[in-house]
């Protein structure tokens, strides 16, 4: 029997960051799911915070090297790597010296959101797309936890739809309440565009490009969604009512890895 495959596309990861509400499931989901039976690869930014000489990273040479393009400006794409000992789980790093050799993850000191997290949430994304592409790994699910991965779900389910990698993955997307409070620039949308992406895929970026628009275009492109936190945006709701995805209510510490094993096995038999 083929063994199933998760790819874990995360916001942030304790104990690289600090524990919170996603940084913790993102730490203990993957080594659940792991435990079950099922293999699984797991990715986060390389935030500049994240001491690389404390946690073992090291860069992945034959991974790293490749441009991304975005904005006509190209981009190196660098790949590191630590493991979790205790939980036999290996993380991967999207890194880049423009976007992310910074002290701090989406603000700075003073609390204020970066300018251009917009280009390095497209930068990430991508970069997660491509290294899944060069290690020759076939997802079975890829399941996105917080905003930073809401545009995982277009890329998968159009830019690389015919991609050998991709186009038979189920996306599952987790909408918390991890809100960000600048808008993104109404140039946001060009940034993001590659082949297979047309205007009309983009109709939820038409007004404000904030938190509420970029959960509901994740949640338009994914196969199903999950309530990650106790209490998310009406709004966003809203939209996961009116898509009529397959929708895993917020479930408890106690059971959520046994709840979103089953909840995948149920997205795979559809």
């Amino acid at each position: 029997m083929k063994t199933t495959k998760v790819l874990f596309i995360s916001q942030e990861i304790f104990p690289y960051l600090p524990e919170s509400e996603i940084a913790t499931i993102c730490r203990n989901l993957p080594q659940g799911i792991q435990e079950k039976g099922k293999e699984i690869r797991t990715f986060m930014p390389k935030y500049g915070n994240i001491n690389e000489r404390r946690n073992q990273l090291h860069e992945v040479i034959r991974l790293s090297g490749m441009n991304l393009i975005i904005d006509g400006n190209d981009y190196p794409l660098i790949i590191k790597v630590a493991s979790i000992q205790t939980a036999r789980m290996q993380v991967y790093f999207i890194d880049n010296d423009d976007y992310f050799q910074r002290k701090y993850t989406v603000v700075d000191e003073n609390n204020v959101e970066f300018e251009d997290n917009d280009e390095r949430s497209i930068f990430f994304v991508r970069g997660v797309v491509e290294t899944v592409r060069k290690l020759r790994w076939v997802p079975d699910i890829v399941h996105c936890h917080g905003w930073f991965t809401s545009l995982a779900p277009l890329y998968i389910k159009r830019a690389f739809a015919d991609d050998p990698c991709f186009k038979n993955s189920k996306v599952v997307f987790s909408a918390y309440d991890n809100v960000f409070k600048q808008q993104f620039p109404p140039v946001f949308k060009k940034k993001l565009m590659l082949d297979n992406i047309e205007n009309a895929d983009l109709e939820d970026l038409e007004g404000s490009i904030d938190y509420i628009s970029l959960n509901k275009l994740a949640i338009r492109f994914a196969d199903a969604v999950i309530q990650g936190s106790p209490m998310i945006d009406s709004q966003i709701k809203d939209s996961i009512d009116a898509f009529g995805k397959p929708f895993l209510p917020y479930q408890s510490p106690a059971v959520y890895i046994e709840a979103y094993n089953d909840f995948y096995n149920q997205i795979l038999e559809q």
